[in-house]
């Protein structure tokens, strides 16, 4: 289920397609089915019509769905891998983040830590 944090810095748009990809990947949403239409979605959110549709069209964009005039939006079969290149990029930050730690003197413990966190808090 899409969550919005209407006081989140981050626009509404962004946080529809973020979880529209976390949901594909958590396999809530499966490659080659229906999304919600538009108007679905808007009510269901609370959010307008034309964010929904800004939202869908960068989805779109990245290959993430297909839209069908007049048949709906639905996930793209290439979603999974689509989703996996454009968050292996964020490796390279991490890498980044790291060296920049390491040279200010934190510990490698405390990074790796905090990592392990990460993908606990993922499994509950």
């Amino acid at each position: 289920m899409l969550v919005i944090d209407k006081f989140s810095r981050k626009p509404i748009y962004e946080q529809i397609v973020e979880g529209i990809e976390r949901e594909i990947m958590m396999g809530i949403l499966r490659e080659r089915e229906q999304l919600p239409s538009i108007r679905e979605l808007s009510a269901l959110l609370g959010v307008n019509p034309n964010t929904i549709q800004k939202a869908f069209q960068e989805l779109d964009r990245n290959g993430i769905i297909v839209s069908g005039q007049g048949r709906g939006c639905f996930v793209s079969d290439k979603a999974t891998l689509k989703i996996k290149e454009k968050l292996s990029v964020k490796i390279t930050e991490i890498e980044s983040i790291a060296s920049e730690l390491a040279r200010a003197g934190i510990e490698e413990e405390k990074l790796i830590s905090a990592i392990r966190r990460a993908y606990a808090d993922i499994q509950k």
